[in-house]
């Protein structure tokens, strides 16, 4: 199959391990949500393990806009970290995402929280997710997951815990 979203070259020799954060606060949020994780199982050289279940969140940044839902996908994929970034960046492109304002309302994000063990920092890709050890949106869903997964020198389980105290997250039925 020819994706749009993603090249064929391989990125690594075995598949590795990947989270993909996802979020949205404009139009039908649930739908968007469930069209990108489709979309992202479309990419060649990778594959959705598994989604979280999704979240209600208040803002963060910018207050001033709606609640978002949130998810995170575990993927498998053989893809560089830069080829899975540019399939997010189209996935997101295609459903009608527009930068306007820094953490502002949107149709759907699509971040690379983590990226196996690899640790990247480059201008327009760090890796893992920088503030995401500091945001119950994402780490709730993450822990859900993989609740022993190592983020900031913590568990998972107990930065979820402590976040979902100290921030607004529902579950989203």
């Amino acid at each position: 199959m020819n994706a749009p979203y993603g090249t064929k070259t391989q990125g690594a020799d075995r598949p590795v391990r990947c989270y993909i954060g996802l979020g949205s606060n404009i139009g039908d949020s649930r739908a968007t949500i469930v069209e990108a994780l489709k979309r992202l199982d479309e990419i060649p050289g990778l594959t959705v393990e598994a989604v979280a279940p999704f979240y209600r969140t208040a803002p963060v940044g910018y207050a001033d806009q709606d609640y978002f839902i949130n998810t995170v996908a575990e993927v498998s994929t053989t893809l560089t970290p830069r080829q899975l970034l540019d399939g997010l960046q189209q996935i997101e492109n295609d459903l009608g995402r527009v930068r306007v304002i820094r953490w502002g309302p949107r149709t759907v994000d699509l971040d690379i929280l983590v990226y196996g063990d690899q640790i990247i920092s480059e201008p327009d890709l760090q890796v893992p997710h920088p503030r995401m050890d500091q945001r119950a949106f994402v780490m709730v869903p993450l822990a859900d997951l993989n609740p022993g997964l190592v983020v900031g020198g913590e568990k998972a389980r107990i930065l979820a815990g402590r976040l979902a105290k100290e921030q607004e997250i529902y579950a989203d039925k």
